[in-house]
């Protein structure tokens, strides 16, 4: 039964992350769309500082509860999640694209103009929404065909399956799964000290993410993807060296190396692979396709978890320090990768996003003429008010 939980579980919140990182970007206003987007993949470190902080306590229990009340435990977000799921707005996008614009644009007035409907922004997003989803409808196949039928899709098809990979297998599993192993070859044996130190990494990180998703939007997300996976690779080369020495000498001082680089890996991994991976997703796939890419990301995500639950404990016990060569090499693989392939999306809407590349350079065009037209309609501007009581 608890490893169909655990199954179950793992099949469950691919829904939510897909379609909460969807609804994020697409209610979110223009201004603080990639602030929202970074802070929903920064509190996952909520639930794992309060998942790691309560078996401190747990393990302390003689007898079955010590695993059983932590799994018990986890329910508790999802009822949260379940009843304050009913208050939230539904997207303006999939209003206009289920013909019901009278109600997208009272939400965009309420959301982006605080309740003004005589303000200007409102009425330019549902024009550009309404002309997005117009072109992009228009070329669209039906079905999954649609993530491959273009060389613009086929470009964005890569750069998920590419980033799906990347933020799972950049050595952040290793810390994450597998630190009792890692600590036990560095000298610290203590079960109690090893789950200590646990909760400061993860603590740790959920600070670091929450500072770099103050930060990172602010950037353009490439070079930002390029500091991130440059800095990794630098930490990695030094955890290496220090692992590597303390193998060798068994020094104390060598292992506090190795937990210095440990902890150095968080802020280097928030950066980017933190801060920026939802937001990226949703800027960079057009709306009719964008939960299929989010599913496609995701696809290619869970399968690097399940690759290295099996390649991460084999390495680390057959090769030693020497199996760090193995994230050393995929690091510098992602460099080049990120340099190459990934498009910026940067300083733009979603609807200007929908026509990103060279070969969407018609359509973007006809996109901007729109906008261009509709804010040279000076006055020309419908308002929504709320309907008065009907007197019985």
């Amino acid at each position: 039964m608890f490893v169909f939980s655990r199954i179950f579980l793992g099949h469950g919140i691919v829904y939510a992350i897909i379609s909460g990182a969807a609804l994020l970007g697409e209610l979110g206003h223009p201004k603080e769309r990639a602030f929202l987007g970074s802070l929903f993949n920064a509190f996952f470190g909520v639930g794992s500082v309060l998942g790691a902080g309560i078996v401190v306590r747990t393990l302390l229990i003689p007898n079955d509860w010590s695993w059983r009340l932590p799994s018990i435990l986890q329910a508790v977000p999802s009822l949260f999640q379940i009843v304050f799921a009913l208050t939230v707005p539904e997207s303006p996008r999939w209003l206009v694209s289920k013909d019901r614009s009278e109600e997208a644009l009272e939400i965009l007035i309420k959301y982006h103009a605080e309740g003004d409907a005589s303000a200007e922004l409102p009425h330019i997003e549902l024009a550009e929404i309404r002309k997005a989803l117009e072109l992009e409808n228009e070329s669209r196949q039906r079905g999954w065909a649609e993530l491959f039928q273009s060389k613009g899709m086929r470009h964005r098809a890569i750069v998920a399956a590419g980033l799906g990979v990347f933020v799972q297998y950049s050595g952040n599993n290793l810390i994450s799964q597998y630190l009792v192993p890692i600590l036990k070859k560095i000298g610290i044996e203590d079960s109690h000290t090893q789950v200590r130190y646990n909760v400061g990494s993860e603590a740790w990180g959920f600070l670091m993410a929450l500072v770099m998703a103050t930060v990172s939007p602010r950037f353009p997300r490439r070079k930002m993807y390029l500091l991130c996976a440059s800095c990794l690779l630098c930490v990695y080369t030094a955890w290496t060296i220090a692992q590597a020495r303390n193998r060798m000498t068994g020094s104390k001082e060598t292992g506090y190396a190795v937990l210095v680089m440990i902890f150095l890996y968080k802020p280097a991994y928030n950066i980017a692979y933190n801060a920026l991976t939802y937001v990226y997703m949703v800027e960079l796939f057009p709306y009719y396709v964008r939960t299929k890419g989010l599913s496609w990301f995701q696809l290619f995500n869970r399968c690097s978890v399940m690759l290295g639950s099996f390649t991460n404990p084999i390495g680390l016990q057959d090769l030693d320090w020497k199996f760090l060569f193995v994230y050393i090499a995929l690091l510098s693989f992602e460099i080049v990768f990120i340099y190459f392939l990934f498009p910026e999306t940067h300083g733009k809407t979603l609807e200007e996003l929908t026509f990103l590349f060279e070969s969407e350079k018609q359509d973007r065009e006809a996109l901007a003429a729109t906008t261009a037209k509709i804010l040279a309609q000076d006055g020309n501007v419908t308002e929504i008010h709320e309907a008065p009581e009907k007197k019985a």
